[in-house]
């Protein structure tokens, strides 16, 4: 009988998909924080933001890539890091244009 235990805490993935959904709420009221960016910044924060909300959503699904270097980008550590970027971005944005 095999039991699987959990290597991290159940409550990080799911304060990892609070903050993405709050994210993306402050995103659908105030867009110009991304749509206000020149061109070759705008690609990328979008490239990052899709990333990382989508890798914070997927996490308490309980849903995995089966190829290993998706499986490693969209995990812990990584996708924390890149959603803290990502967040950190958008808040010196708004705070830019306050």
């Amino acid at each position: 009988m095999r039991t699987e235990v959990q290597d991290r805490p159940m409550w990080l993935p799911l304060a990892a998909m609070l903050v993405a959904a709050a994210l993306a709420l402050w995103l659908l009221m105030r867009p110009e924080l991304l749509s206000g960016l020149p061109m070759f910044l705008r690609m990328p924060a979008i490239g990052l933001g899709v990333w990382t909300l989508g890798a914070a959503f997927m996490q308490p699904l309980g849903l995995e890539f089966r190829r290993h270097w998706l499986r490693r980008a969209t995990a812990p550590p990584v996708s924390l890091v890149a959603l803290a970027a990502f967040v950190l971005l958008v808040v010196i944005r708004a705070f830019w244009l306050a």
